[in-house]
């Protein structure tokens, strides 16, 4: 995973034996008591059965969730409380939390639906965070093992053809409302004159985030971003993407590589789209498949955005060094989802829209050997390669 600025390793906090709740932690009450305290989440038509409609996910991948953070979110420091007096169970606690990440509703809406205050709201969520980047990590992770990255290569080449492929790049712009005292500051002003900060991710045929970059302000293009990653470096050094290579011919090879549009450079590891209106064929064909390759990169960005609505939207005065975290926790819980293999999947639309309002950038830079290994995928994908 690339770069997340303003992570900080946390403590290992301690255990609260004795915390409870609003029922027992793992009854299967607890739905029945607390979607009565939110029953003005709910209309009439989903009932109070419908625990997907109010979260984004199944109650197998809730417990999941509940598992993973029940260390961090139920140490001693935290005693969390509903407006009544009644403490908070793991389950209220998470609950909260993925409500507040899911809806983008305001500390206060939220606190108003589940019956607490927004203070207790915005120190739960921020936990929750915390607990998900100590003990999630492991669902963002570049493919470690051989037969894991073949089936990414073989999934992409699934798609539309192209060989040895692993994995799609594209960015985002997460937008934010700045206080007053900030408005007149440049530093986080994009080419759009929006205050925002860029996510970069690289992304599997699943839709699966492998790699990720944030906290970068948005007026940085696409190439500015890249560079400042790991990920780039460990590329220009040999040491990722350096798995099986492929013949195309008898005397072309190819390495391991992923797609990216006309934003990103040209690079031996880095395939992107020919330009121009005056296309030949064989370049034409090239393009469509790429496109409908590297469209899954747009599409995980767009469901991460509608599915973790606190990033959609502007947020509200944010603090610079807990976005880029809020971020990764976003990231972190829609791989989860995937790897859960979670029926809410099903439902959920496919769209690639997930930076409406940004005209789309070009980058001129292309390193020669890579316009060379280009024409030869090109050439190899139409059927027109010699061997």
């Amino acid at each position: 995973m690339g770069p997340v600025r303003g992570y900080k390793k946390r403590r290992k906090v301690e255990p609260n034996a004795s915390a409870s709740g609003s029922s027992e932690e793992g009854s299967v009450d607890w739905w029945d008591v607390f979607s009565k305290r939110i029953a003005g989440l709910l209309s009439p038509s989903e009932g109070s059965d419908k625990f997907e409609s109010v979260f984004k996910i199944s109650r197998k991948t809730f417990n999941y969730i509940c598992s993973l953070v029940k260390e961090h979110m139920m140490a001693r420091s935290a005693n969390f409380v509903f407006s009544n007096g009644m403490p908070m169970s793991l389950n209220d606690r998470v609950a909260v939390a993925l409500r507040r990440l899911s809806s983008g509703d305001s500390l206060i809406s939220v606190a108003d639906s589940f019956g607490t205050n927004h203070s207790t709201v915005s120190q739960v969520t921020w936990r929750f965070v915390e607990a998900i980047e100590e003990n999630g990590l492991h669902h963002l992770q570049w493919p470690s093992m051989e037969q894991e990255m073949t089936d990414v290569k073989s999934k992409f080449e699934r798609l539309r053809g192209f060989p040895n492929c692993c994995g799609a790049i594209d960015t985002t712009h997460i937008t934010m409302l700045l206080s007053s005292s900030e408005m007149g500051s440049n530093l986080w002003l994009d080419r759009e004159k929006n205050h925002s900060m860029i996510l970069q991710a690289i992304v599997d045929p699943d839709m699966r985030f492998r790699d990720i970059v944030t906290g970068w302000p948005g007026k940085m293009n696409d190439f500015d971003v890249l560079q400042s990653s790991t990920f780039f470096k460990l590329c220009e050094k040999g040491e990722r993407l350096k798995g099986n290579t492929m013949k195309l011919s008898d005397r072309t090879e190819l390495n391991e590589y992923i797609v990216g549009d006309s934003g990103f450079p040209l690079l031996p590891w880095l395939v992107t789209p020919y330009q121009g209106k005056e296309l030949s064929e064989s370049e034409f064909e090239f393009n469509k498949r790429h496109f409908a390759t590297r469209i899954v990169a747009q599409r995980a960005l767009a469901r991460l955005r509608e599915t973790w609505k606190i990033i959609q939207g502007v947020m509200w005065r944010p603090d610079k060094h807990r976005l880029p975290r809020i971020i990764l926790a976003c990231c972190i819980l829609h791989n989860i989802v995937i790897d859960m293999e979670d029926e809410v999947l099903d439902a959920l639309p496919l769209s690639h829209h997930h930076d409406t309002g940004y005209k789309h950038e070009v980058c001129e830079s292309a390193d020669k050997a890579a316009l060379v290994l280009r024409d030869k995928l090109s050439l190899y994908l139409s059927g027109r390669l010699l061997p």
